[in-house]
């Protein structure tokens, strides 16, 4: 791959794996953008930008906001200057049809995905760190069972996305139950190719 063609990464990983603080330390080390569809909609909310607005008229009807819409954003957010060399993309795509989407939008845009890591963390595990966290930012919502049902609609929603990208081979397996470093270190042995999964 020439070095002019941007590359872009989609992180994947349930709730509890680490996936922020593994991409916000990916962006130092690969000098690529962390962009977050939650940092998105909250920067263009905050500051009722056009797309901000056009969000909050289906979220004040209760409605989910479209693919477009979000797409929209994203599209803004990797035309900016930081992005011109790729960046890395969290919580986002979340289904199939925002997956193609993207696609046509970075082929747009002169790149293309070039690994998908996937942080693998056994749901028990998962559960603990989640609980705990509830216990520490003092969330009371946060049950046990409320902690599981979010677990079983993000493995639904993520089975499919993961299916689309592992049939393109670009899905890389990370072991999300090692030290923040060792975590960090596999995802950057993936992301420059160097093996194809690290378990």
């Amino acid at each position: 791959m020439g070095a002019n063609v941007k590359r872009y990464i989609v992180l994947i990983g349930p709730p509890g794996a680490g996936k922020g603080t593994q991409a916000k330390m990916l962006e130092q080390s690969l000098g690529l953008p962390q962009v977050s569809t939650g940092d998105l909609f909250r920067y263009n909310l905050k500051h009722s930008t056009e797309l901000g607005q056009l969000a909050r008229s289906y979220m004040d009807k209760g409605e989910l906001v479209p693919d477009g819409v979000t797409i929209a954003m994203v599209r803004e957010r990797l035309s900016q200057p930081d992005a011109a060399h790729g960046a890395i993309l969290d919580g986002f795509p979340r289904t199939i049809a925002q997956a193609d989407a993207l696609a046509d939008l970075l082929a747009e845009l002169g790149g293309r995905i070039t690994c998908v890591p996937h942080i693998i963390v056994e749901r028990e595990e998962l559960v603990r760190r989640l609980l705990n966290r509830a216990q520490i930012e003092g969330r009371v919502d946060d049950s046990e069972d409320t902690i599981r049902t979010r677990m079983r609609v993000y493995e639904e929603q993520t089975k499919p996305l993961l299916d689309y990208y592992d049939q393109r081979g670009l899905v890389a397996e990370v072991n999300g139950q090692q030290s923040v470093e060792a975590v960090q270190h596999d995802l950057q042995t993936v992301i420059t190719g160097q093996r194809a999964s690290v378990r």
